[in-house]
């Protein structure tokens, strides 16, 4: 019982993380799931970067375009060339 007292704030303040978790769930998994997708997203413009040089595709690999193709998917992905394509002529 002591131990309970002694650590009472730590152990108010790890349910009130724990309940303020359960109530953004969806929030938290969203925010997981883009990050995963960006993920891949990095590694698509790694390996395009890679060989993109043989089809002339250039795409920068950074965080932004990996954001957009990690929002978006292939339609993102359309409009990074797109976009690469307008303000390269």
């Amino acid at each position: 019982m002591e131990w309970l007292i002694r650590n009472l704030p730590l152990v108010t303040a790890g349910l009130i993380l724990l309940i303020a978790l359960l109530a953004m769930r969806r929030t938290v998994r969203w925010c997981l799931r883009l990050a995963a997708r960006t993920g891949v997203g990095l590694a698509v413009l790694a390996l395009l970067s890679q060989w993109g040089g043989v089809l002339g595709i250039r795409l920068g690999v950074n965080l932004i375009n990996a954001l957009v193709l990690g929002l978006l998917g292939a339609p993102g992905f359309g409009l990074l060339l797109m976009m690469n394509w307008v303000l390269a002529a």
